[in-house]
């Protein structure tokens, strides 16, 4: 897909001065929206739409360095008044395009390439499983976003699991993996950023319907899984393991990912202090 990606950076170079929608940017890459963003968003480290307005931005300064007229320049790069131009033009570069004319200040964010990195020949250790639909059945609750470290919004989520919700979760529990795990979803950034909320909820697989008002239920459409275990100190080990299956394995596998909630489980080794056993399962569709 790296290919694919500097293609699509080449897509973007020659219509930006058009109206260049992030729809239209991922029907080109021939891919999924949501699977085109997540994966640009871990590869690059910023979001698709921060790069467009960033590169749009950089080649206004060059024009603005060039004579051209700040009115011409904000209708070229799409924007409809003098006023939004200016804003958004101050937040990038901290002054006014007035400035770029009169002081010759300038500011730059070169066109992205994508290139492949080998770092010390570990290969990632994955399977794919298909499994009917089912629902996630547990505790949930709206939790900020944190990439590293524990969340202790999540140890308190945890912490609040009753003795009877207990109970019936693991009567309800009837299908792989038969653990307790932790899954994410509706993020308030689309998991692009750390910022905002998602949702969180600690619970198990069922294919049974019938779920009592003390547990939350999240249906899930029949769907191809990516399963990643991973072994080491936690949680580090389990988050390195999830940036590294979008920034190494979507980007050069036969899959891509799919807009539904993505699960994990762990299982904390009794004999090492913070060390454990994880799986992180992603929804995926073959490409």
């Amino acid at each position: 897909m790296l290919k694919e990606l500097n293609q699509v950076i080449d897509y973007i170079e020659v219509h930006l001065t058009d109206d260049l929608s992030l729809e239209s940017i991922s029907n080109y890459a021939g891919v999924s929206d949501y699977h085109f963003r997540t994966v640009f968003f871990h590869l690059s480290g910023m979001t698709l739409n921060e790069y467009v307005k960033n590169r749009k931005l950089s080649e206004a300064n060059k024009d603005l360095l060039s004579g051209e007229k700040v009115t011409d320049v904000a209708f070229k790069y799409g924007y409809q008044s003098m006023d939004g131009f200016t804003r958004a033009f101050n937040k990038w570069c901290g002054f006014l395009p007035s400035e770029v004319i009169k002081k010759r200040i300038s500011k730059s964010f070169p066109k992205l390439s994508f290139v492949i990195t080998v770092k010390g020949g570990i290969s990632m250790e994955f399977r794919i499983e298909d499994k009917p639909a089912f629902n996630l059945v547990g505790v949930s609750k709206r939790v900020p976003m944190q990439f590293e470290g524990v969340n202790n919004e999540i140890v308190n989520l945890a912490e609040s699991i009753t003795e009877e919700q207990r109970k019936e979760m693991h009567s309800l529990q009837n299908i792989e993996p038969y653990e307790i795990v932790n899954a994410s979803y509706n993020a308030d950034a689309n998991f692009l950023k750390e910022e905002g909320d998602l949702t969180h909820l600690i619970g198990v697989l069922t294919t049974e319907n019938q779920v009592s008002d003390r547990l939350d239920k999240v249906p899930v459409k029949a769907c191809s899984w990516a399963i990643f275990p991973n072994q080491g100190p936690f949680p580090s080990t389990l988050q390195e393991t999830m940036a590294k299956t979008y920034s190494e394995w979507l980007p050069t596998s036969d899959y891509e990912v799919i807009n539904a909630p993505s699960f994990s489980f762990t299982k904390m080794d009794e004999n090492k202090k913070d060390y454990a056993y994880s799986e992180i399962w992603l929804p995926v569709r073959k490409k």
